[in-house]
């Protein structure tokens, strides 16, 4: 008997299910390399996988059981063919629903559930690692906190692994079924997943650039806050605008004919929404010229705020008193804005005060320099100065000229500053005058 007679002999027959040692050789073989994959993988790389990335006793018993799952899976559909046991429950239109769908399916699915840890894992891990290392005063102020940051980037995770997953399974189970045609087009169930799929991974593109990839440049060439949010923006906008171009393209839906069509509807728009236009394109030019960024601190009428976001219509400013206030982009390129801080971070600040003529002027000049170089919220590079103004009606002028790089709290730094003046000069008596006439009254008679 030659090894091909020896492989095709029939070990045992069962209602006219006929099993060789061919058949059995091959299933042994597939159940033994699933359980040698299987216990290299959960012995040796996920302790390692497991202890770099800080997991849970609970999570880590999750994804052993996942695991374990797979190979298990992957096991049964080896045996499942080399046995030759996939049963066809139901048979129609080109279709065979059998063993090895159900199998298969499950399959895709515990994969996916991998497939979102593995992947929010890897990403979290280097984000947090990233986020260790940074120099705090040289990146943008976080507007959530880590555990939203986290929970957002592994729900986009989620959600793309488990869209592609659902869009194998409607293929692997022909149930990608045709909702409507049009002309040569057919309009089917995968269509909708496949552009909300586009979309979901045009975030998790947009979250990698920036908060990974763009992050480690920003910290080592030092780039200031605003500049990080506008490239931040730019990029979002562009990568946002390919996605929705390709998802039109996934729904069949061609996208010189829809700008044709909608031209003279389009002009209509855009002559009734004329300002919001001009506020749109006003973000788009303040993101490129970068006149007012995230972060400046901007005056604008009577309004003095910091700038915290830059949108495409509109931008938040929070003033002194801890108010959002909404102002729309256009108001920010046309209207007169005062940026105190666009080429420096720092500003000069005056105090103005009278003293009573006759006051040792020397002695004035002495105390105003030393109040100022006491003062933890004062610079001491460029250093205070003190200016005798002027000669006035009822009291010698004095200017008390200070650098600060604290301009949203500088009235109340000013308003300590004045009292700490009034007690100085109560205590050298130099008098601080107010205005005084003598009136004079001339009797008639």
């Amino acid at each position: 008997m030659n090894l091909n007679d020896f492989f095709q002999y029939v070990l045992f027959n069962i209602g006219g299910y006929e099993c060789t040692i061919g058949q059995m050789v091959a299933t042994v073989f597939v159940v033994f390399i699933s359980y040698f994959l299987y216990f290299f993988l959960s012995k040796r790389l996920l302790p390692k996988a497991f202890k770099d990335a800080a997991n849970k006793p609970e999570e880590q018993k999750k994804i052993k059981r996942i695991i374990r799952n797979i190979f298990g899976l992957i096991a049964l559909l080896g045996c499942v063919f080399t046995l030759g046991l996939n049963y066809v429950f139901y048979s129609a239109n080109n279709f065979d629903f059998s063993i090895s769908t159900i199998l298969e399916g499950l399959l895709i699915i515990q994969i996916a559930r991998i497939l979102d840890w593995i992947i929010a894992k890897v990403l979290l891990y280097n984000y947090r690692q990233s986020r260790t290392q940074v120099d705090l005063g040289s990146t943008v102020a976080p507007q959530v906190s880590e555990e939203k940051r986290d929970a957002r980037a592994s729900r986009i995770v989620q959600y793309v692994v488990y869209v592609f997953a659902i869009i194998l399974i409607l293929r692997n189970f022909r149930l990608d079924y045709t909702l409507f045609s049009f002309e040569t087009y057919d309009f089917r169930v995968s269509n909708i997943f496949g552009a909300l799929l586009i979309i979901l991974v045009a975030q998790l593109i947009i979250w990698v650039l920036t908060q990974l990839i763009l992050f480690g440049y920003y910290k080592r060439e030092k780039v200031n806050v605003g500049s990080q949010y506008a490239i931040n923006q730019l990029l979002t906008y562009i990568i946002y605008i390919i996605a929705f171009f390709m998802a039109f393209e996934s729904l069949g839906i061609k996208m010189t004919v829809l700008w044709g069509g909608a031209a003279a509807l389009l002009v209509g728009i855009g002559l009734g929404l004329q300002q919001t236009f001009n506020d749109f394109f006003s973000g788009v030019i303040l993101l490129f010229e970068r006149s007012v960024e995230v972060g400046d601190t901007v005056e604008i009428n009577s309004l003095t705020g910091v700038v915290k976001r830059i949108g495409l219509r509109t931008s938040i400013v929070e003033s002194r008193d801890n108010v959002t206030v909404v102002v729309p982009n256009s108001k920010l390129v046309t209207d007169s804005v005062i940026n105190w801080s666009h080429f420096d971070d720092k500003v000069r600040f005056k105090i103005n005060i009278g003293v009573a003529y006759g006051s040792d002027t020397e002695l004035v000049k002495k105390l105003l320099l030393e109040l100022a170089s006491d003062n933890i919220y004062i610079m001491s590079h460029p250093a205070p100065i003190v200016r005798f103004t002027n000669f006035g009606d009822s009291a010698l002028d004095f200017e008390l000229l200070f650098w600060s790089r604290n301009f949203i709290v500088i009235e109340d730094i000013k308003s300590d500053m004045r009292f700490e003046i009034d007690k100085l000069f109560r205590d050298n008596n130099i008098e601080i005058p107010f205005p005084q006439r003598d009136v004079w009254i001339r009797k008639q008679g």
